[in-house]
């Protein structure tokens, strides 16, 4: 172990990524120094996260609490205290971190990871939509600033993981898998009449209300599918999908002898954490231990893309290229929002995606600026569509 702790900034530190990014931290004592810690609107616990690591900033994303976070950090002279996306930006780009984990949901994410990248940090990448939205630009940023780009995701992890040592020998495909959600083999008449409290409810995984209803309409798939592509400078039809409802095969490489490598384990994501911020080690720790005597059957299926349309849009947007990502990722989430305030149904969230790309401007070839300009035209014409269904 080097006698010096790895600097993290961690940009999203109160969602369900950032807290289990500090239980790693807590659990690896002198590994990691916190360096920053961000939250779009958890005042409470940013400041009581804050209190307890010191970083030497802390941004609060609304700037109406910025007062109240201010005021309760003013005996903590070691931690500057700013607020604002302009601020998030700024602290990812700071000198005094050596990896930045971007924690954050949404496209918000974007712009502190290019701020970052620009600025020599390796990235620890829990925020798929940086890869979603401007997957070109940034794996073009990467290379040019020399710098990691490590996956959190449990399936880009696993791939990540399977090919480490591999780096002579070219993949055929990867296989990632889903755990099909709550709803899986739900007709889409079925599906018509789901609640959003039945879509609240995953049954292997623990996440923010998000990414948990991405991964009940199977668009969290199609983001991750989109977010492989870049990640392992694949081609379209080098990437499957597969369900397998345990979620113990986190996913699988296939290289051109026709053998196949998988990472297995417990579905927590606490560990595709700690390797990304240990990387290249593999740091010991008391995480609970798979048997498999406790999963004494893994099943595999077929993803019903008729049911589930949004996958089928994502792998859409892929081939399409150029911002149709970008146009896919903004109008999702101005549909989820819109199914989480209970204005749409659950179908009419793919209608909404699947309208708004056909109705928002394409770019072939889009620059970090048209990317800006897309997701705002994607809004407006997203909410428009929401509005028109209510």
């Amino acid at each position: 172990m080097s006698s010096t702790p790895k600097r993290v900034s961690l940009l999203g530190s109160t969602g369900s990524i950032g807290t289990q990014a500090l239980d790693v931290v807590r659990a690896q004592p002198g590994r990691f120094q916190v360096t920053a810690l961000s939250a779009q609107s958890n005042a409470e616990l940013l400041i009581a996260q804050a209190r307890e690591f010191r970083p030497a900033a802390v941004v609060i994303g609304d700037e109406a609490k910025y007062p109240q976070v201010r005021e309760a950090l003013a005996n903590q002279p070691e931690t500057e205290v700013l607020a604002g996306a302009n601020a998030l930006t700024e602290v990812a780009a700071r000198p005094d971190a050596d990896v930045v984990l971007t924690a954050m949901v949404g496209y918000a994410g974007l712009l502190p990871t290019v701020a970052a990248i620009r600025a020599g940090k390796d990235i620890a990448l829990a925020n798929k939509e940086t890869l979603v939205v401007a997957g070109q630009l940034i794996t073009k940023l990467v290379q040019e600033h020399g710098v990691q780009l490590l996956p959190v995701d449990s399936e880009h992890s696993a791939i990540f993981q399977c090919l480490v040592g591999e780096e002579q020998n070219p993949i055929e495909k990867i296989i990632l898998t889903a755990s099909g959600g709550p709803f899986r083999g739900r007709t889409r008449e079925q599906l018509a009449q789901v609640t959003k409290a039945q879509a609240l409810k995953h049954p292997n995984w623990d996440m923010g209300a998000k990414i948990t209803i991405d991964s009940a309409s199977l668009m969290n798939k199609g983001l991750e599918v989109i977010e492989a592509k870049w990640l392992f400078n694949l081609r379209d039809e080098q990437i499957d999908v597969v369900v397998h409802p345990q979620s113990i095969i986190h996913s699988l490489v296939q290289f051109e002898d026709g053998s196949l490598k998988a990472q297995l384990g417990l579905p927590d994501m606490k560990l595709p954490i700690q390797y990304a911020l240990g990387y290249p080690q593999r740091l010991p720790n008391q995480f609970p231990r798979f048997s498999f005597l406790d999963y004494p059957q893994l099943t595999f299926e077929q993803p019903d893309t008729t049911a589930f349309r949004n996958l089928a849009l994502a792998f859409e947007a892929l081939k399409r290229g150029g911002n149709a990502a970008c146009i896919l990722n903004a109008a999702n989430e101005i549909a989820v929002a819109a199914f989480l305030r209970d204005e749409i149904g659950f179908l009419e969230m793919s209608d909404v995606v699947e309208s708004s790309l056909a109705r928002v401007s394409y770019l072939a070839t889009p620059s970090l600026d048209d990317y800006v300009l897309t997701d705002q035209e994607t809004r407006r014409v997203a909410r428009e569509l929401c509005a028109a269904r209510v």
